[in-house]
């Protein structure tokens, strides 16, 4: 089977913790060759066995055997460095947020285009369980029509609003969390047909936008997707309500939380796993009357934004991240920002 070789631009948390654990859980298919920092001897992560360490661009953009170049820098440095990858002719990913503006992305998809490469957002997020949970119960047909989702990002940490004492878009809280949870809405709905913003600075003018609430809206139903920085208790990771029931899951999306204390997916197999304490409840009518039931959640597995990259490296099939919904989610942060108060 041939295997698709990697290469990363960063050597930091994202690459570390947020890329490479799972690709090395797909040896049979893909492989990491080279990554690339400006200081390699930086010791903050551990070396990966058999991964070549460089501080020479150049020889990783121009390795042949190099099918696809991860760029996992800090998000100001995403454009020049993508640039820099499809201009040598290589496929391209980028972390999130992908770009400040959408004007950037469409010129960046132009040039992949131009270059015959291809050219793609990480949203990993698509494969969160509580989000993959929330589809499968949809897709039961149980809620019946949908009238109503929410969901939430929350967390209680004043201490990084209050820490900030200027304002860029770029290192807003809608950039940074709202590029999870709006793709995952555009993946699976699609555009909407307008949209309500309310961004706000709770700090006050010239603080860092530390709340967020938009609603989406698909004909009858809303989708709201709700962040803030001051809440000490979460809200429900998602409520779902239709015409004959609801769904609610308070409990996020374990993998982040198993990466973080270094419980790696390879060798395993609880790895991001719910207990049934954190199983989300189904509640609906049908013409046996009321049913009230807990849904095991359905597994993430970030390894599959990967997999989707190999069969469309390697087997040509569409992207999974096409381009359009990138654009369009930048557009919704250009927009949510730019009517911040």
């Amino acid at each position: 089977m041939r295997k698709l070789m990697i290469g990363f631009i960063g050597n930091g948390k994202s690459t570390n913790r947020y890329h490479s654990p799972f690709i090395l859980t797909r040896k049979d298919t893909m492989q990491i060759k080279t990554i690339y920092a400006r200081h390699p001897e930086k010791t903050d992560w551990a070396r990966i066995e058999g991964v070549t360490y460089t501080s020479d661009l150049d020889s990783l953009l121009n390795d042949p055997e190099i099918d696809v170049i991860v760029v996992t820098t800090p998000h100001q440095f995403h454009a020049s460095y993508a640039r820099k990858v499809l201009e040598a002719g290589k496929n391209c990913v980028v972390e999130k947020p992908f770009v400040p503006t959408s004007a950037e992305a469409r010129e960046l998809f132009a040039l992949a285009e131009e270059k015959g490469v291809m050219l793609q957002c990480y949203q990993n997020r698509r494969f969160d369980s509580d989000f993959l949970t929330v589809q499968k119960v949809i897709e039961s047909g149980k809620l019946g029509d949908l009238l109503e989702l929410e969901m939430h990002f929350d967390y209680y940490r004043p201490e990084i609003p209050e820490n900030m004492h200027e304002f860029r878009p770029e290192w807003s809280y809608l950039y940074g969390h709202g590029c999870h949870t709006l793709d995952q809405v555009i993946s699976y709905f699609g555009k909407p047909d307008r949209i309500h913003y309310d961004v706000r600075q709770l700090l006050g003018e010239g603080r860092m936008n530390d709340y967020f609430d938009l609603d989406l809206y698909y004909g009858v139903l809303k989708v709201s997707v709700k962040s803030s920085y001051f809440r000490v208790k979460s809200r429900p990771s998602f409520i779902v309500y239709g015409k004959k029931g609801m769904f609610e899951k308070y409990a996020k999306d374990r993998q982040e939380e198993d990466l973080k204390r270094f419980y790696l997916p390879e060798g395993h197999p609880d790895f991001g796993i719910d207990q049934p304490k954190d199983y989300g409840t189904l509640i609906y009518m049908d013409e046996a009357g009321y049913h009230e039931e807990k849904v095991p959640t359905v597994k993430g597995d970030y390894a599959r934004y990967y997999d989707a990259l190999y069969e469309t490296l390697i087997n040509g099939a569409p992207q999974l991240v096409k381009p359009e919904e990138t654009i369009l989610q930048i557009e919704m942060l250009e927009t949510g920002v730019a009517d911040m108060h």
